[in-house]
């Protein structure tokens, strides 16, 4: 058996490849989940996107984020930066987007997984690049509110940064499973805890610590209940290591409006909604491969 960041290998037949695209700096979660998908023997990382949240340089400074979560595992994994802003924008292609669709059309058996943790415009650029590539993905999805019709209790920041590649994305024949806003902020751990039993992990714990605590500070977290944290991107790496984690039902695609609520979107297709996901074990594995891996 090969030697893995966190000392134990799987049988090869049961990895997957994966894609984590990433807002990696708007907020304090995106961190913890890029570390769970690094330390994860079953996730053969192919690259890492960064994504953007809808303000000046985002795409930016979450490149600069993925670089420094790289840099302080000591863990060589490809980066690229990905769209700047939204589908809207007309922009050029990223180098982002030509990994995704590269790896998609490889002739590589195992299957690609792209797991999303913000907008999700680089796969819908992507999708609109070659839509060929809907056949050969699966994407995982941390966003929206739901299946409709559901009225939006608060405007959901994921969906909401982007809502046309939303319903690109959600309209297309992508193999989609996603994780709405009811389940994914149910991932919660305290900051009791991350101190206890994260800041301790080496360098990557004490920066996970670090910057939670700076953006708990920051204005931009008038949101947070104050000493807890909603870890709410982990699905996205869990879900791919374990589908079982969550339970989840087959749905037709709702359509986001732009309030982000979902309404019907008369859309026959059809995808994978989690009603519920496994907050203690998508932790835990993340706490035990941290002390394993330092």
């Amino acid at each position: 058996m090969k030697e893995t960041p966190v000392g134990f290998d799987i049988p090869d037949n049961k990895k997957i490849r994966v894609i984590i695209d990433t807002d990696a700096a708007c907020e304090a979660d995106d961190p913890f989940a890029i570390v769970q998908g690094l330390l994860s023997p079953k996730l053969i990382v192919r690259g890492i996107i960064a994504e953007h949240f809808a303000q000046p340089h985002s795409m930016e400074d979450s490149f600069a984020e993925i670089r420094t979560i790289t840099e302080l595992m000591c863990i060589d994994v490809p980066m690229f930066k990905g769209q700047r802003g939204p589908l809207s924008d007309d922009s050029d292609t990223s180098e982002g987007v030509a990994h995704i669709i590269k790896e998609a059309l490889s002739d590589d058996k195992k299957p690609l997984f792209i797991l999303c943790q913000g907008a999700i415009t680089n796969v819908a650029k992507a999708i609109e690049t070659c839509p060929d590539i809907t056949k050969r993905i699966t994407v995982i999805w941390i966003g929206t509110h739901g299946e409709a019709p559901c009225t939006a209790p608060f405007r959901e920041f994921n969906a909401g940064n982007d809502i046309d590649a939303a319903n690109l994305v959600l309209t297309s024949d992508t193999d989609l499973w996603l994780v709405p806003s009811q389940v994914y902020t149910t991932i919660t751990i305290g900051i009791a805890e991350i101190k206890r039993r994260i800041s301790c992990c080496g360098a990557i714990g004490k920066h996970l610590y670090e910057n939670l605590m700076t953006y708990n500070f920051s204005e931009g977290a008038g949101w947070t209940q104050g000493e807890s944290w909603s870890l709410g991107d982990s699905p996205a790496i869990a879900l791919a290591i374990n589908p079982g984690c969550g339970h989840y039902k087959m749905i037709p695609a709702p359509h986001i409006a732009e309030d982000t609520s979902s309404v019907p979107s008369g859309n026959d297709h059809t995808i994978r909604l989690y009603t519920d996901a496994d907050s203690r074990y998508i932790i835990e594995d993340l706490i035990a491969k941290l002390e394993l891996y330092i």
